[in-house]
């Protein structure tokens, strides 16, 4: 059985929390393998919804969950969310859920820094969520990261202290803010420690042995591809690599662990915070879309951005993300729609493109060549095989497939697990 990795096909948001959690019921462990709290996923479980930002969607149904080291690890975010959890009837214990001891935490100078950036960036807003998380992958890169593992030598950590401060200290005096209180950073860091400590591990041995057995393993990745760091719109881009290869280090298992890579995309196109947005309908058709779908951030509640399905998007992240199929969500948004679009391809000047720009400029510039339509008056909503759709949406996802040149291996036709066809089982190759 293939070990498969689930990761979003556009700019996140694409519903992978459904996806996740239908195929972490037949898998015996999840794994996140990359961001941070700064991710949100929604699920529906028998009537109870579900909002989850850095847990693995698995531990809502009991599948044992992994947080890898490949994640940036908020310790309050992470004790709020867990207690939310309690009071929703989730249990969440050592057994079910397990934390890399090589994460690196987000701090509350992180969030300080992440919300003065921003609100100093003028035009150059990049749209974070102001969770700290691009500062904290920022002290990862550059050694000084305080991580999970620290929690257990807080007498011990003067010389990381050092590091951080020597390199913070000179930021927050350049916005006019007081040098980190170190005293009060270590209290914080105690008094937090009891409630993380007893979650770490070292989860690439958790999963060693979970492979030697010949466990099936979920990995569960966070944003989309068109946030990756390396492949996406940046700089209006998430700080981590978002692509399936990122499960591996992110792990710490090999480039073999991840078979099946599925990737998530909605049956239209979405974008919160700022950053190029080609097929964007700033008019009655994209309000429709967004009030339809329900487009509010799961962890900000901003409003969504709306648009016609972008192929060449998908396109470039199925080929640069490792995507076997894809999973389209959300098509009985479309439903009543007289007509539907497509872009097929951009115009850029007198050129034709058939892929997406590098150069932020050149993605602000091009203009979407659309392929319309006919649209279905009849409903998808909780449809569950192929017969219960119109012939006209049928249509509309073999287009997809087409132009996309990838196959859809299943479809979403409402937030409710059980509302889905399977074309092609991710877990049997």
């Amino acid at each position: 059985m293939a070990n498969v990795a689930v990761i979003g096909a556009q700019w996140g948001d694409e519903g992978k929390g459904k996806i996740v959690d239908w195929l972490a019921e037949r898998a015996d462990m999840v794994v996140r393998f990359q961001g941070g709290h700064n991710a949100g996923h929604t699920l529906v479980v028998g009537g109870t919804t579900y909002k989850l930002s850095l847990l693995p969607s698995g531990i809502v149904r009991g599948t044992p969950s992994i947080v890898g080291n490949g994640v940036v690890l908020d310790p309050w975010a992470l004790k709020a969310e867990v207690e939310r959890l309690r009071e929703q009837g989730v249990s969440v214990t050592p057994d079910t859920l397990m934390i890399a001891e090589t994460c690196a935490l987000i701090l509350p100078f992180h969030r300080d820094l992440d919300g003065l950036r921003e609100d100093a960036s003028g035009a150059g807003k990049i749209g974070t969520t102001r969770r700290g998380i691009g500062p904290a992958y920022e002290d990862k890169v550059g050694r000084r990261a305080i991580r999970v593992c620290d929690l257990a030598h807080l007498d011990d950590l003067g010389p990381q202290l050092d590091r951080l401060t020597a390199h913070h200290d000179a930021l927050r005096a350049g916005f006019n803010e007081p040098a980190i209180d170190r005293e009060g950073l270590i209290a914080e860091l105690r008094e937090i420690a009891d409630f993380v400590l007893p979650y770490a591990q070292p989860v690439w041995r958790v999963l060693a042995q979970a492979k030697a057995k010949g466990q099936r393993i979920l990995f569960e990745g966070a944003q989309g591809v068109l946030l990756d760091i390396d492949h996406g719109t940046y700089p209006f881009v998430t700080s981590s690599n978002t692509i399936a290869g990122t499960a591996a280090g992110g792990s710490g298992m090999g480039p073999g662990a991840v078979g099946f890579v599925l990737g998530i995309a909605k049956a239209y196109t979405t974008r919160v915070g700022s950053g190029p947005f080609p097929t964007e309908l700033e008019n009655e058709t994209g309000e429709r879309l967004g009030v339809r779908g329900h487009e509010f951030g799961t962890v900000t509640g901003r409003k969504r951005r709306c648009g016609w399905f972008d192929s060449v998007l998908v396109r470039q992240a199925a080929a640069v993300g490792g995507i076997t199929g894809i999973a389209l969500t959300k098509i009985d948004v479309l439903d009543g729609f007289k007509e539907v679009a497509i872009c097929t391809g951009y115009r850029l000047g007198d050129q034709v493109l058939d892929y997406y720009p590098a150069h932020a400029a050149d993605q602000a510039k091009v203009e979407p060549i659309y392929e319309t339509m006919p649209g279905w008056s009849e409903s998808t909503a909780g449809a569950r095989s192929w017969a219960e759709l119109p012939a006209q949406a049928i249509k509309y996802i073999r287009r997809i497939e087409e132009l996309i040149q990838c196959p859809v291996t299943l479809v979403s036709t409402s937030p409710e697990r059980d509302d889905t066809i399977l074309v092609r089982d991710p877990f049997a190759d």
